[in-house]
């Protein structure tokens, strides 16, 4: 700003100068202000129109903030969802021995057995039992007889018996 002073001083300096007569010089200096003034006026508007602008935006930037920290959390929650510290699993068991349904959490795929909270006998967990068996007849529950999906049960000692006189029945026909 300072050098603008300097510069306009500078400017009245070599009018003054410049024109030896005082009415051509007075004339001169005042249509200079009008001119300097003009310049202002412009100047000034257009700080109250940047100004008014700027306001706009940062009033939009605070909405676009807002709208950012809302979407941030709903998506910090979905990500505690999914990333869960506590790798709780909540599944429904059936007693084999009571038939109690019941719902537990476990704490991880390394838990082999649980207890029913009914009879309290202890149920043995197969976490990779991907046959169409629930059980592979080797449990302390069942002696060998395998449970199918369909809750129907079979021995499967005979079962390889039962098999074979299928065949020979089939054969026969």
């Amino acid at each position: 700003m300072s050098d603008i002073k300097g510069k306009y001083k500078k400017i009245l300096e070599d009018l003054e100068n410049n024109i030896k007569d005082s009415e051509d010089l007075q004339y001169a200096k005042e249509k200079f202000m009008e001119l300097s003034l003009l310049f202002m006026d412009i100047i000034d508007r257009l700080t109250i129109l940047t100004d008014a602008r700027i306001k706009e935006i940062e009033e939009k930037q605070t909405e676009i903030d807002n709208k950012i920290s809302s979407v941030q959390s709903i998506v910090d929650e979905i990500e505690g969802d999914i990333y869960e510290d506590d790798e709780n699993y909540e599944f429904e068991i059936v007693c084999p021995y009571c038939n109690y349904e019941f719902t537990t959490d476990i704490a991880d795929e390394e838990k082999e057995e649980i207890k029913c909270p009914k009879c309290n006998n202890i149920i043995e967990l197969d976490w990779n039992s991907e046959d169409e068996y629930s059980c592979d007849g080797n449990c302390s529950h069942c002696y060998g007889e395998k449970v199918a999906e369909d809750d129907t049960k079979y021995d499967s000692k005979n079962k390889g018996q039962e098999d074979k006189e299928n065949k020979d029945e089939d054969e026969d026909m």
